[in-house]
């Protein structure tokens, strides 16, 4: 599958590169272009969104027309000091990027963690979790594979409207991180029994 990821910081080169392992052809669309975004939005499968919240808006309109397009939201739209999330975007971010690009199969996905569980989600033989939410079944589906295919065990959190759960979750794990002083070797796992 061609994937298409607009910014190639820590987590677009960690996901990239984990799907370039698994037969996933990537392109990198950036602000300082060998492909342009536009260009790398356009010929491919999945977009997937990897820059800061506050970048968001202007990495869409550089995206160019996304109606159809399966897109992959691992933003969080914290605050810069990350001491909470921005209350300004209501009533998610994830819907957020969906009014922003009508059309799109927005799923959010891969913000419950660092990008160092996104390399490796391995702890002991137990997979970490990846939840995930979205309004569309197929797109829906894909990101799952494409969790499952990093080594995720993906786990389905409802309708696009459980985004600011999923955001809340993420803003957890970095207070959980860096205010609790737990370090980045920790992964959420949903038990069963």
């Amino acid at each position: 599958m061609k994937i298409a990821i607009i910014g190639a910081g820590n987590v677009g080169r960690t996901l990239g590169e984990g799907w370039t392992k698994r037969g996933h052809e990537i392109v990198y669309g950036t602000r300082e272009p060998v492909n342009s975004v536009r260009d790398a939005v356009q010929s491919s499968d999945v977009v997937v969104i990897a820059v800061s919240w506050k970048a968001v808006p202007e990495a869409l309109r550089a995206a160019g027309d996304l109606k159809g397009k399966v897109v992959l939201d691992p933003t969080v739209p914290l605050l810069p000091d990350f001491s909470g999330l921005d209350t300004s975007v209501q009533p998610s971010g994830g819907e957020t990027v969906a009014a922003l690009i009508p059309g799109a199969k927005v799923v959010k996905i891969f913000n419950t963690t660092g990008n160092n569980n996104m390399a490796n989600p391995d702890y002991h033989g137990e997979k970490a979790t990846m939840f995930y939410c979205g309004d569309d079944a197929v797109a829906k589906q894909l990101a799952a594979s494409l969790a499952g295919d990093l080594g995720f065990e993906p786990v389905d959190a409802g309708g696009l409207n459980q985004s600011h759960v999923l955001e809340t979750l993420g803003l957890f794990w970095v207070s959980l991180v860096y205010k609790q002083g737990l370090g980045r070797e920790i992964a959420f796992k949903l038990m069963r029994r």
